[in-house]
């Protein structure tokens, strides 16, 4: 999103109780991530929706400096109850904001109490963030990622492969699981240039034991060229869309 780091307070530490008090409503749409291999739901990330179910663009617009600090917050808080709620009993993937984070380990402090109110483990949640997201202080970043793996958590870098970070990133921390972004797998199955892009990622994964998923996958020809390839883990619309306040039903058609 471009924001610098560091943009919160210590005042705004203080305001973590407060989590859900943001001047504006939200729900949660859950998508699976699955594994083709076990034909089992390996997670379920949390996508933020408008109240009545309406695109993610129609609250992040609603975003700015002064609320920031609180959206994040109360989107931890949100996704994990609504996950309880919803008796998810895989991990839970949930997207933040590392630039409305002052001090990792104050702020997280709010997810722990949301994890121990709704008795939902910590160690089954995935915190999610964006390649994209430009970070200016590249160890301060990653010293955030590094805590959220002290107090139990998995980490994730989404749509990589797309962003400003890449190998840059990976050298600074590694993460739990990588999610290839959805422009690398599209036509990845008739594309060679992708192909090879992708082999690639796999053999470094497996090289740093980091875990791989590819989302936004909508054909069978994808999803067959990344099995081959080695990828397990796989999230898009060829399995299912994402169920608004609902775990989405999977096709078991789509595995064969």
């Amino acid at each position: 999103m471009g924001f610098s780091p560091l943009v919160g307070t210590e005042r705004d530490c203080e305001d973590c109780g407060k989590a859900e008090r943001v001047g504006f409503d939200f729900e949660y749409a859950y998508q699976p991530i699955v594994d083709i291999t076990t034909r089992k739901v390996f997670a379920h990330e949390a996508l933020v929706r408008g109240p009545a179910g309406e695109g993610a663009l129609s609250v992040l617009s609603k975003v700015n400096e002064q609320n920031r600090y609180r959206f994040d917050q109360a989107c931890r808080v949100k996704a994990i109850k609504g996950a309880s709620q919803l008796g998810i009993e895989e991990y839970i993937s949930i997207n933040f904001l590392p630039n409305a984070i002052y001090k990792p380990e104050l702020c997280i402090r709010t997810t722990l109490a949301a994890a121990r109110t709704h008795g939902f483990p910590v160690e089954r949640i995935i915190f999610e963030v964006t390649e994209g997201e430009r970070v200016d202080d590249g160890p301060w970043f990653a010293e955030i990622l590094r805590e959220y793996k002290r107090c139990g958590f998995k980490t994730a870098i989404d749509d990589f492969g797309a962003g400003y970070a890449g190998m840059k990133l990976l050298s600074d921390f590694q993460p739990d699981i990588i999610k290839i972004d959805m422009d690398l797998i599209r036509n990845v199955d008739t594309d060679r240039p992708r192909q090879a892009i992708v082999r690639s990622l796999v053999q470094l994964c497996k090289e740093m034991e980091i875990k791989v998923i590819a989302e936004g996958i909508e054909t069978v020809g994808e999803r067959d060229f990344l099995r081959d390839a080695g990828i397990h883990l796989m999230q898009g619309y060829l399995f299912a869309k994402p169920a608004f306040r609902a775990m989405a039903t999977i096709d078991p058609v789509v595995f064969s």
